[in-house]
């Protein structure tokens, strides 16, 4: 006759845990025939090669992305050693700080104390070797995290400038960290693989761009030689009566630029919303140009093409 076992007949220091591997879970107070029965039920589901999680986690990462990461980094943490902490991309999803690329799929970033290195090699698993000081971690959504900014100095050291930029305006404008803050970790890790490319990242940083496209739109606009914009500028007509606030504006040049989303092309009452705007604008003696994704990256010499026009073009004031 079968035995049907439940989290319940297990001991209550082993329904406190959520992920580990196999062994894990017999060490602590599982049995064999207990394990076989938990896993044949659902009630441990196998989240990667040798680890297993509770039916509860599982379906609470299902249904909240940045919770699915965490349990994807548990896992990955359970097969590596407990000793490595989600750090660079990783760490970014689980800190809501903006990435230019979507990590996607089941890849997770670690870091392990040097001299753990083994040779080992999981699939999605990107492993880090560093010191992590305890004041550079944290705990969030249930693991062990770099905190923001570690994260962000990591990120601007291992990538591209562009998506180092990304990276960086995302946790200054989401208060994540501080200028000062990175700045301070900066001078503390002069030595640090990376880090005048992290201090290059930094000093051009900006907490006002207010989105991933934006921020890529400013290295675009700084290699093309264009001038410094203002970021956010509101704008107001002769009368001092506020029309808007603007992505970029070169004051100089009466010249505005807006860096649109698709989401705004495709709800029509939003694109009549934004003619309305660049009429009261262009009523204001500004010329506007607007610009996409698709636009940015396909083709930025057209973009930039076309705020040079703007700047050499006469203003109705």
């Amino acid at each position: 006759m079968l035995t049907i076992v439940t989290l319940s007949d297990v001991p209550a220091a082993v329904r406190k845990k959520t992920v580990g591997t196999a062994g894990e879970w017999r060490a602590a107070g599982i049995t064999p025939s207990q394990f076989r029965s938990l896993t044949r039920a659902g009630d441990l589901v196998r989240v990667r090669h040798g680890v297993y999680a509770t039916r509860s986690a599982v379906e609470s990462a299902s249904s909240d992305p940045r919770q699915g990461h965490a349990l994807r980094v548990a896992a990955a943490r359970a097969a590596v050693g407990r000793q490595a902490i989600a750090s660079h991309q990783s760490a970014a999803v689980l800190h809501g700080i903006d990435l230019l690329r979507d990590p996607g799929g089941d890849a997770v970033w670690l870091t392990r104390p040097p001299g753990q290195y083994s040779g080992l090699r999981l699939e999605g698993i990107h492993l880090h070797s560093a010191r992590l000081p305890e004041q550079h971690v944290m705990t969030l959504h249930g693991v062990r995290v770099t905190i923001a900014t570690r994260t962000v100095l990591d990120l601007a050291r291992s990538m591209p400038f562009m998506e180092g930029v990304v990276a960086a305006d995302s946790a200054l404008r989401l208060g994540k960290t501080t200028e000062v803050g990175l700045a301070e970790m900066l001078r503390s890790s002069a030595r640090w693989p990376g880090a005048d490319r992290a201090r290059r990242v930094t000093d051009f940083s900006c907490e006002d761009a207010g989105s991933a496209l934006e921020s890529c739109a400013r290295v675009v606009f700084a290699e093309a030689g264009l001038p410094t914009p203002v970021l956010q500028a509101a704008i107001a007509n002769a009368g001092a009566e506020f029309i808007a606030r603007v992505d970029f504006c070169w004051p100089a040049y009466r010249v505005i630029a807006e860096a649109d989303g698709m989401a705004k092309y495709d709800d029509p009452s939003r694109a009549r919303a934004q003619i309305m705007r660049d009429i009261r604008l262009r009523d204001a003696g500004y010329k506007v140009v607007h610009f996409t994704w698709s636009e940015l990256f396909g083709t930025p010499e057209r973009v930039i093409a076309r705020i040079r026009t703007a700047f050499a073009a006469p203003t109705s004031f």
